[in-house]
């Protein structure tokens, strides 16, 4: 009988577990619709979770010091930091580079090693208007896995941190081949990606297939689910992801797609330790719904096989 390859992984035994703002309703760094910070760190002790997420820059304490002590008492733990840039445009480095630093350097000082970095939207969150093209030209394009690799040399470099760039809904980096043509027009020694299941999904992606062929690109997950019933209507009347979040796009496991339990099948066979982060898009959303969504999808991750109880190791082909 032929025995297995040590080399695969098994009971998820090599991804780590966490969560962000995003799944308490946080999308922005101050907003009437959101709760404290301070409420979100008690929960998510309460819910199970020892890593986080720094979520938008702003929300949490950007004062190293006092963020440090905010989780010291809690006994939580930084998995890494998120920004917005806008790569496509050239001429808003400075002002993505500005941006990116200090994130880079409250992650950093958090003691952790990635950062998430999200495209724009081209469609306003709040209202779902158009700002933007919904397609990048060939000259945007033509710069795009450049600035990426640019960015994530520097990160690295000065920073000791991970540029790992998130496809989002309603952003020019969504769609599978939009994905697929980031990956081979940047270099895995300084861009790589955030696998965010959800978004993949809501893009038309497939997340497995992905994982299968990508399987080296991935740096850094989050894990959420799209109910198929909201997405036919994104398609069917155009709507905005605000919009569609707004109407109950986001679910808690087991309902949804992808399933949790196939996504980290394929992650666990992976030569790489990494986070996977719990996010599910909450906004607008009363301060007592998030707390029993997240322990319950805590429980249903524990049920899949993570826990998440140790912090992934960097290693080259980690990075």
């Amino acid at each position: 009988m032929a025995t297995a390859p040590t080399s695969l992984r098994t009971t998820a035994g090599n991804l780590c577990l966490g969560s962000a703002p995003d799944s308490w309703g946080v999308w922005f760094p101050e907003d009437e619709h959101q709760v404290p910070y301070t409420r979100f760190l008690d929960e998510l002790v309460r819910a199970g979770y020892a890593w986080l997420e720094l979520g938008p820059y702003g929300y949490l304490p950007t004062d190293p010091a006092v963020l440090a002590e905010e989780l010291a008492v809690r006994g939580l733990k930084v998995s890494g930091g998120t920004a917005f840039g806008a790569l496509h445009r050239p001429e808003a480095w400075d002002e993505t580079l500005a941006h990116v630093r200090q994130v880079a350097e409250l992650t950093a000082a958090a003691g952790a090693h990635h950062l998430v970095l999200i495209p724009p939207m081209y469609r306003d969150e709040k209202t779902g208007a158009f700002t933007e093209a919904p397609e990048l030209s060939a000259e945007q394009w033509a710069g795009f896995g450049k600035a990426a690799d640019r960015l994530g040399r520097l990160l690295i470099d000065e920073y000791d941190v991970r540029l790992v760039v998130h496809p989002h809904a309603d952003s020019h980096i969504q769609t599978q081949p939009e994905i697929e043509r980031l990956l081979n027009e940047s270099d895995a020694r300084w861009t790589n990606l955030c696998l965010d299941t959800g978004h993949v999904t809501y893009g038309g992606g497939d997340n497995l297939d992905l994982i299968r062929r990508f399987g080296e690109r991935v740096g850094y997950v989050h894990i959420k689910q799209m109910d198929p019933g909201i997405l036919a209507q994104v398609a069917a009347q155009d709507l905005s992801f605000g919009e569609a979040v707004r109407r109950g796009v986001c679910v808690s496991p087991p309902a949804g797609v992808p399933k949790p339990a196939d996504v980290l099948s394929e992650l666990a066979l992976l030569d790489a330790e990494l986070f996977v982060i719990v996010e599910q898009d909450l906004y607008p959303c009363a301060p007592e719904v998030p707390l029993p969504i997240a322990v319950s999808t805590r429980e249903h991750l524990a049920d899949c096989g993570l826990t998440g109880a140790r912090r992934p190791t960097l290693t080259t082909r980690a990075r």
